[in-house]
């Protein structure tokens, strides 16, 4: 399983140990208001999920990572890719526990993802799913370069869809090393 470090965040699979941080998180009816159904999860569901994550890695061979702050060891949040059977794409995602909201850290893990994305999955591009009213998700999308390709339905929900291609990230890249 691949582990990845940016600055201030270490990306690793999660394990049945992230699970009273992970409930809290999938508990917070703020944050999941634009995830899923919209509904707060409770522990018994929020361990099904964090299980069908790591479930995801051994299907697909990628998957969400857990976002454990460098400094202290806590976990942040979840960052990485999503692509279930009948998903409308190779999908890069991000949800912060609400006390790490707002210092950046979703942008410099989600940064860090694409990366990987282009040159080690060899992906062609990459889609962010978000709630039409998610401004902060849709901010973090725009600063990793995704801009608007149009909407999606997704388990009965309005989605919008950013999308970066490979080209345009090296563009990106080439651009802010010069």
């Amino acid at each position: 399983m691949v582990t990845l470090q940016t600055e201030r965040l270490t990306l690793r699979m999660l394990r049945d140990s992230d699970l009273d941080a992970y409930a809290e998180m999938c508990g917070d009816p703020v944050v999941m208001r634009f995830i899923g159904d919209g509904q707060p999860l409770a522990r018994p569901m929020a361990w099904r999920n964090l299980a069908m994550m790591v479930g995801h890695w051994s299907l697909r061979g990628y998957g969400l990572w857990a976002a454990e702050e460098r400094s202290s060891g806590i976990l942040v949040g979840r960052v990485g890719f999503w692509n279930p059977e009948g998903w409308p794409g190779f999908e890069l995602g991000w949800m912060l526990r609400r006390s790490f909201w707002g210092r950046g850290y979703a942008t410099e893990a989600a940064r860090t993802a694409l990366e990987h994305a282009f040159t080690q999955l060899q992906q062609p591009h990459v889609i962010s799913l978000i709630h039409p009213d998610n401004a902060a998700s849709i901010r973090v999308a725009q600063r990793l370069g995704e801009r608007l390709q149009g909407t999606t339905e997704v388990n009965g929900k309005a989605a919008l869809v950013y999308r970066i291609t490979r080209e345009e990230w090296e563009t990106r890249r080439a651009f802010r090393s010069a």
